[in-house]
């Protein structure tokens, strides 16, 4: 992967998203140890070991969860509309405004009570559409209506 220059000035998403994915992730990991506590009263004690592997595991995982979410980031420039994450496999997508068709910001019940939300643009080509999880509700709407504005002024995307 080429590094983007180094002028560019990334923006990173809302803390709040680790929150919430760290809120999702703990309702996980205890309804698999409460399941295993009943198959240990039910079924053989040796189930407890699931309940200690899906407490280590999901401790685990919270640290993943976390450097995940700081790997998120977005940068505007004239063009084009960078977007970076992942821990193992670094994706660095660049979207050139020209080319998006459409701009969605969507946010489920758990989103929206944290007041957040995902940008979503799309492209013709499917495998070049980009998101960003984890956004002020204001601050999506801001990237929508700017992203909008851009492609308009291009018209030839959206």
């Amino acid at each position: 992967m080429t590094a983007p220059p180094e002028t560019v000035v990334w923006r990173s998403i809302s803390p709040r998203y680790f929150w919430l994915r760290l809120a999702v992730l703990a309702a996980w990991t205890l309804a698999f140890a409460v399941a295993a506590v009943v198959a240990a009263v039910l079924v053989s004690g040796w189930f407890l070991l699931l309940v200690f592997a899906a407490l280590v595991l999901g401790a685990l995982r919270a640290v993943f969860v976390r450097r995940s979410v700081r790997a998120w980031g977005y940068a505007e420039r004239a063009e084009d509309l960078l977007v970076r994450h992942g821990l193992l496999v670094r994706r660095l997508s660049i979207v050139p405004y020209a080319r998006m068709q459409f701009v969605d910001v969507t946010a489920g019940p758990l989103e929206r009570a944290a007041g957040l939300a995902t940008v979503t643009l799309h492209t013709a080509a499917a495998a070049s559409d980009a998101s960003v999880p984890g956004l002020e509700a204001a601050e999506a709407t801001r990237l929508r209506d700017r992203l909008a504005a851009l492609g308009e002024i291009r018209e030839e995307g959206l």
